[in-house]
């Protein structure tokens, strides 16, 4: 029996995601920005504490989302849970964006932004980075005027790390007058650096955040979206009724009750940062200011053979080179020890090019 599926154009045009590699439990995992030294411990009990009647029940949200939105400093109604901070993206698709509208983006950053619009048909106006990877305010200002649908922003970028503050941002949002203004800000708390107060005086600012992060609770996909009631009230809209599940939830509430590790974290990372930029550096290879918790580095034209001979080796990082150019590099900030086994590696593989 023959049978023709009447799949979207969107779909048969693009590719498949690709999700990184199996089997990377064992390895030095420097490639998705992950929290490698892992959550509190406080999650781990109160996961443990977690019973049959209650994993057998639908979740309840309004004592978990009032107790996180007291940890972001909003109101409940200003807080919507999402199923990781990709959902917490796909959602502004879902509200605002329709077959042939435009979203603009800056490129390079979170592939996640182009793959939602490629999916809904959407019609992506990109602007790019300066060689400096500096963020390009005047051409964003500009593109403002032909008002897009949603003008998605990384805050810090990932990869550049770039971080701009409340002078760009009150440009931006003051340009914005037909667009929602979407700030991604996963390494928000590496930065210092948040949107989130503004987010009564814009109507149309929302802030996207995660919890797989400084929190370290990647596999449990827990985001956020933070905005006025009035119009985080249009983005439930779009919303199914059970987006998140208990034990994120569980999770959750004790690794913000538990700020004193997250703060730990956030403290190495920043300790780690600019050490290891200097490390790389002195052995010639380029490296850019970071807000996030990795870098971004050019190891140049023979850095695609070192990614590949560290590979081998179980140090995992995150080439850019398809989009970035070769020797183009984005490292997790990992526990000292993965740093120091990541340089010995360099220092054995890699010599700068005379």
């Amino acid at each position: 029996m023959k049978v023709h599926l009447p799949v979207r154009k969107a779909i048969l045009n693009r590719r498949t995601y690709e999700a990184p590699a199996e089997g990377r439990a064992d390895k030095v995992r420097l490639d998705f920005n992950e929290n490698t030294t892992g959550c509190s411990p406080a999650v781990l009990r109160a996961l443990a504490k977690l019973t049959s009647r209650q994993l057998a029940m639908y979740p309840e949200y309004q004592a978990p989302t009032a107790r996180l939105a007291r940890y972001f400093g909003v109101r409940p109604e200003e807080l919507l849970l999402t199923n990781g901070g990709d959902d917490a993206l796909r959602v502004f698709f879902d509200t605002f964006v329709e077959a042939g509208s435009s979203v603009l983006i800056c490129e390079p950053t979170f592939p996640m932004y182009r793959y939602y619009a490629e999916i809904y048909g959407a019609w992506i106006s990109i602007l790019h980075y300066g060689g400096e990877m500096e963020f390009p305010l005047d051409p964003v200002i500009g593109a403002l005027r032909k008002k897009p649908r949603v003008l998605f922003l990384a805050n810090p970028n990932n990869p550049t790390g770039t971080l701009f503050g409340f002078e760009e941002l009150e440009k931006i949002l003051r340009a914005a007058t037909h667009t929602a203004v979407v700030m991604d800000e996963a390494y928000a708390e590496f930065s210092g650096f948040t949107a989130v107060p503004w987010i009564r005086k814009f109507r149309h600012l929302f802030v996207a955040r995660t919890f797989s992060k400084v929190a370290g609770l990647a596999s449990l996909r827990l985001g956020a979206v933070i905005g006025c009631k009035e119009s985080l009230a249009l983005v439930r809209r779009a919303m199914p009724p059970f987006p998140v599940n208990l034990a994120a939830l569980v999770a959750a509430e004790a690794a913000v009750k538990d700020r004193a590790t997250m703060q730990a974290y956030v403290n190495e990372v920043k300790r780690l940062r600019p050490w290891l930029a200097l490390e790389l550096q002195n052995l010639g290879v380029r490296c850019f200011l970071s807000a996030g918790n990795f870098l971004l580095a050019n190891f140049g034209p023979e850095g695609p053979a070192l990614f590949r001979k560290l590979e081998k080796q179980g140090i995992l990082l995150r080439e850019r080179t398809k989009d970035m150019g070769p020797g183009f590099v984005r490292i997790s900030i990992g526990t000292p020890a993965e740093m120091k086994e990541l340089l010995k590696a360099i220092r054995k593989e890699w010599k700068a090019p005379t």
